[in-house]
């Protein structure tokens, strides 16, 4: 979640960047950066950058997962050696 009190201007990061890249790397937290005082740009330490990267992936997983038992269950889906035998049989290979 971002700190609405972490928003802080371009110019202001560019003069304290060594300041706010200790900050970040203590909290964890990222810092939006404003540009014309419209919020443009999040700056995260890349340690914490890469953990959101490993639970968004894990959260795809599961969705796919959830995704296919549902589909199983509603008769979307087949079981797989029924779908390899069906294709065994339409490719004409022997077993």
């Amino acid at each position: 979640m971002i700190d609405l009190q972490d928003i802080h201007s371009l110019s202001e990061f560019q003069r304290n960047t060594k300041q706010f890249l200790h900050k970040m790397k203590q909290t964890k937290s990222p810092i939006v950066l404003t540009i014309n005082g419209n919020a443009e740009v999040v700056v995260q330490d890349a340690a914490s950058y890469q953990e959101m990267l490993k639970r968004l992936e894990r959260a795809d997983a599961v969705a796919a997962i959830r995704q296919g038992i549902e589909d199983f269950q509603n008769g979307r889906a087949q079981d797989a050696a029924e779908a390899l035998e069906e294709l065994r049989k339409k490719r004409g290979i022997p077993r």
